[in-house]
């Protein structure tokens, strides 16, 4: 018995070593992308006005680098917070830690140059080498046509410097040693002609990270269909939101004709919605309705003709719960 366990012990005792030097190869390796492209990005109205739109209303930069004001449905941007960050994605949203959206503003990024903001928007590496965890959906605008970046870039450089330091974000372990091994060099795709409604829709769902949001997550993973809803957002006043289906099974938006689909966008661009008071007990939302609304009706018509493509996944969701599991009428 000594001998067995003397053999175990040595044993457990290399896997130990292993394993550290696993982690010390990741501190020191990882993450491993190429440095900052030499970049200078001209800030011409055209591209700051594309940059404007995308960051506002496609992309949302805006919507996780502010802070949203959640007494109001549908959460949207308090008033004079606009780029400044703070938001925070944690462990009851079913995150691997809790991640805080930094400022942006110049007066966050104003030392950056523009390659390193590039290389953090499209492969997760910050301006010292961290790693960002992808609740900055980095993987979806590694996707996205340079130029659209770019232009996001410029319309950044525009903001009004907000001066405020946020709190750092922090992964719980081991997904803080892990997560140094996501960042990855980008695969980039020129941005299809808006006349190809389908492959222009399909660019936007990316570039929007609808995916992020109506897929199933759990510890940070997606385990649900990409698409078919199920993920649960936990809400002030003990009410849990569920993300809706959006494939065309009839349990998600196969009965929902274009002109429904756009008007449930276009309808949030009326200001009052803006100013809709949410009691405690009253359904409320994360998604971003105000924001999204302001998407061209072109742009939610590619969109929806890109959903309608996919295949039809039966996902009954129940919009609204409670902590108790008692189902908030629809």
């Amino acid at each position: 018995m000594k001998r067995i366990f003397k053999y175990l012990l040595y044993a457990l005792s290399v896997i130990l070593l292993l394993a550290l030097a696993f982690v010390g190869w990741i501190m020191v390796t990882k993450p491993n992308v190429a440095p900052p492209q030499e970049m200078s990005i001209e800030r011409t109205p055209e591209r700051v006005e594309r940059g404007e739109y995308l960051a506002n209303h496609v992309m949302l930069c805006m919507d996780c680098h502010a802070q949203r004001d959640y007494s109001l449905f549908a959460g949207p941007i308090a008033p004079g917070t606009e780029g400044s960050g703070g938001e925070i994605f944690d462990q009851k949203m079913g995150f691997p830690g809790r991640f805080i959206s930094p400022n942006i503003t110049p007066s966050g990024v104003g030392d950056w140059t523009d390659g390193e903001l590039f290389r953090a928007i499209t492969t997760g590496v910050t301006k010292d080498g961290q790693a960002l965890f992808p609740v900055m959906p980095w993987p979806n605008f590694a996707k996205m046509d340079p130029e659209d970046i770019k232009a996001v870039i410029a319309y950044i450089r525009t903001l009004e410097p907000i001066d405020v330091v946020r709190e750092k974000s922090q992964a719980d372990f081991p997904v803080n040693i892990i997560m140094r091994t996501f960042p990855q060099e980008a695969t980039f795709s020129n941005r299809p002609d808006p006349s190809d409604k389908i492959a222009y829709g399909e660019y936007l769902v990316t570039a929007a990270s609808c995916g992020d949001c109506h897929t199933k997550m759990e510890k940070g993973e997606f385990t649900g269909t990409y698409l078919a809803g199920g993920q649960a957002f936990p809400l002030p006043g003990g009410i849990v939101a569920t993300s809706h289906n959006l494939t065309p099974h009839e349990s998600g938006i196969g009965k929902w004709s274009r002109e429904m689909f756009i008007d449930a966008f276009k309808q949030f661009r009326d200001s009052s919605y803006q100013h809709e008071a949410v009691n405690p007990g009253d359904e409320q939302t994360i998604m971003p309705w105000i924001q999204y609304g302001g998407m061209t009706d072109s742009d939610l018509s590619a969109i929806y003709d890109y959903l309608q493509s996919l295949e039809p996944v039966e996902n009954e969701v129940v919009k609204y719960t409670h902590t108790d599991n008692k189902v908030t009428p629809q």
